[in-house]
């Protein structure tokens, strides 16, 4: 009898688990969850400007650990401009690193930067090189503060986990420089975590965390109405 009773409670809890998984397949179970503080500065650009003069991606600049990184941040928001704001003639990174060797001023491109860190200034006379050699006149710096991502487990029967909250945090602050003057004519930071409950092992991935930060700032770039 009593081996009876424990074969049907093994049944329940067998059934109980299959009825569940297959709610969680059937589902999908992904539940997004996004929260996002932005703050931003119009200092000097107008509606107009940047589609008049052109916007290049500059190298980044990042915490360490994430060098790997830069190219893929450039390009992740080089992307999302072209797609939201057509009208702008944008020049990528790449672009923009081929045209400096090729006008064979790299070291000072390299020196550029090595000043910028310790005084967050673009020296003007490196940062007019790179527009004119770019054919823009603004150029936009992105700096990565900082990404993490992280697992934990939301639901389990009978020691499998069939929910997890996979999550990603971000902080990335955007600056526009005018090449011809030398002067920061916007700036804007954002830092966002994003959540998902899921059934996948997919991580929240770098490109999806940077291509949410891209849309909601170049969403502040002002333009003609």
């Amino acid at each position: 009898m009593l081996q009876t009773k424990l074969m049907s409670g093994c049944r329940s809890l067998w059934l109980i688990s299959i009825v569940t998984l297959l709610l969680v397949v059937n589902t999908g179970c992904s539940r997004n969850q996004v929260y996002t503080s932005v703050k931003f500065e119009n200092i000097a650009l107008t509606a107009g400007d940047l589609e008049t003069h052109g916007l290049g991606f500059i190298t980044p600049s990042t915490v360490t650990g994430h060098e790997q990184d830069i190219q893929s941040l450039a390009f992740i928001f080089g992307r999302v401009l072209e797609e939201k704001r057509p009208q702008i003639r944008v020049v990528g990174l790449p672009e923009i690193l081929s045209a400096v060797n090729q006008a064979d001023f790299a070291d000072e491109y390299k020196q550029m930067y090595i000043d910028y860190r310790d005084t967050g200034i673009f020296k003007l006379n490196s940062l007019q090189k790179t527009g004119q050699v770019s054919g823009v006149r603004y150029l936009a710096q992105l700096k990565l503060s900082g990404f993490n991502q992280s697992s934990k487990g939301r639901f389990g029967v009978l020691g499998l986990r069939l929910i997890q909250t996979k999550e990603a945090n971000i902080r990335l602050f955007l600056q526009i420089w005018n090449s011809e003057n030398g002067a920061i004519v916007w700036e804007g930071t954002e830092e966002l975590n994003y959540s998902r409950d899921t059934s996948t092992e997919r991580p929240v991935t770098f490109q999806r965390v940077v291509g949410e930060v891209a849309n909601n700032l170049v969403n502040k770039l002002p333009k003609n109405n």
